[in-house]
């Protein structure tokens, strides 16, 4: 038996726009270091030593809109898996976990899945080991096992666990899960003790989750069982099959389980928790990520191209360009290449109602930033017009695109940098830097990338129409239609 770390990738993050996305969500984003806040909960369980030994790899479950960069942040950050599960329609947590249950059932036999929401932060990772260690023997024994954070404040943005008597060191029975309280009652929960953040990680056997689904939900077992049995596999994906799975129930692990287990002692899977204090951070908003920050003197914390003057308790985020800030405090500003926001400290829990507006505009900086990553590399749309549309594109070595056609568009390329492998109807021809070639509306073309260094490539469009969906492809190694 293993434990199988289970990263569940699938949330959104509206409240850190601009910089999260809908197709490029807070998960996929480097906030708080070098590393993306996917790259280290991957790397989080390295040199843990317990009960159990940690499978080599790592399953993921995650929208099938950034399969791609979830594949290649993966593989950045040494934990590459062959076990990333798309999910054709989003469902919350407990459908995500029966998938991964399910999988270890068919893979392994049996295993203890630890289950870690992709978007947190946890700075002390030995505590955390510490306390996986813990509560592992509780798991294996058939508990199902939350980890609950002891509070620093009283926060009413959490909901809460009412810890119970020690059933092993530092392992407690759980007396009961309470909602996001308010201000008055958060103080009363620090005061006393007796209460823990909920953190959103578990750890419980696979079988065990499995029971427990089929018995609160078996409607929502049935529907994940068939998305597993009607699934299809490419490259490193595992695609569940949609009609089945748009089927399933949507709920929490919360709500669908875990809440139900202290009322049903019959069933025979206690719920258990293991208090802990490792520096942990669900980033839910701007001002959290502030909270976790490194500050100057002044309390502000600035990353990018960024100049303070006569500036307090401000967190700057710059990606693209300069941005000065000259006599304010308490504001949290956020510039990337298409999207300025400028709010206070206090109200970065509501920069979701911006979401919400846009969406409901659908402006496109509600679902995708300017640059789209795609598994052959990226394009950053830099101008565009009427009738024309300008982009930078970068293809990684060795990688190359579809094999297509447009219908109402042509194309001009410009090498900048590198080498390019270019298709264009019956031709095959290299191009070197500062070369250039034309690509006429309707002729099947490829660009592709031969050499060591990315390519990079000026592509000008022109034409009646430069919406993506105007390509029509005839091969493609990434199996994308």
């Amino acid at each position: 038996m293993y434990l199988h770390p289970v990263i569940l990738s699938g949330g959104s993050g509206t409240r850190l726009w601009p910089l999260s996305r809908e197709q490029y969500p807070k998960q996929l984003l480097a906030l708080t270091g070098d590393e993306t806040m996917l790259q280290q909960t991957a790397t989080r369980l390295s040199g843990f030593t317990g009960a159990l030994q940690v499978a080599s790899e790592s399953i993921v479950v995650c929208n099938e809109e950034y399969r791609f960069i979830t594949a290649e942040q993966m593989r950045a950050a040494g934990c590459p898996s062959h076990h990333i599960i798309l999910e054709p329609v989003g469902r919350n947590t407990a459908p995500a976990l029966t998938l991964a249950a399910l999988t270890v059932q068919r893979e392994f036999g049996e295993g203890v899945l630890l289950v870690m929401p992709a978007d947190h932060v946890i700075r002390d990772i030995e505590a955390f080991h510490r306390a996986v260690a813990l509560g592992l023997d509780a798991a294996v024994e058939g508990a199902m096992v939350t980890f609950g954070i002891v509070p620093e404040r009283a926060e009413i943005g959490y909901g809460y666990i009412r810890i119970g008597d020690e059933t092993a060191p530092g392992v407690h029975d759980v007396s009961a899960f309470v909602e996001k309280p308010d201000a008055d009652t958060a103080a009363q929960y620090l005061a006393s003790g007796d209460y823990l953040w909920n953190s959103g990680l578990f750890m419980v056997r696979s079988d065990v989750w499995l029971k427990a689904i089929g018995h609160f939900n078996p409607e929502m077992l049935a529907a994940c069982s068939a998305g597993i049995d009607a699934e299809t596999r490419d490259a490193d994906f595992v695609r569940v099959g949609r009609e089945a799975f748009e089927a399933c129930p949507s709920d929490s692990i919360d709500y669908a389980v875990m809440e139900r287990l202290a009322q049903t002692p019959e069933l025979g899977i206690p719920p258990r928790v293991v208090p802990m204090s490792v520096g942990w951070s669900d980033v839910g908003a701007w001002d959290a990520l502030w909270a976790l920050a490194e500050r100057d003197d002044a309390g502000n914390s600035a990353r990018g191209d960024v100049l303070l003057e006569a500036t307090r308790d401000t967190l700057v985020h710059a990606t693209s360009r300069m941005v000065a800030c000259l006599g304010v405090e308490d504001l949290v500003i956020v510039e990337t290449a298409d999207a300025v926001m400028v709010a206070r400290k206090a109200s970065t829990q509501d920069v979701k109602k911006i979401v919400a507006r846009l969406k409901a505009e659908k402006r496109p900086q509600a679902f995708a930033h300017r640059k789209i990553h795609r598994p052959w590399g990226c394009y950053d749309a830099i101008d565009g017009g009427g009738r024309f549309q300008v982009k930078r594109i970068e293809v990684k070595p060795g990688a190359s695109l579809s094999l297509q056609m447009h219908h109402h568009r042509a194309e001009h390329w410009v090498v900048v940098r590198g080498t390019a492998k270019v298709t264009r109807g019956e031709e095959t021809f290299l191009l070197t830097e500062n070369q250039s070639t034309y690509i006429p509306l309707g002729v099947t073309h490829r660009l592709e990338n031969p050499g060591k260094l990315t390519l990079e490539i000026i592509e000008v469009q022109s034409g009646s129409y430069l919406g993506e969906d105007d390509i029509v492809r005839f091969e493609d190694t990434y199996g994308r239609r």
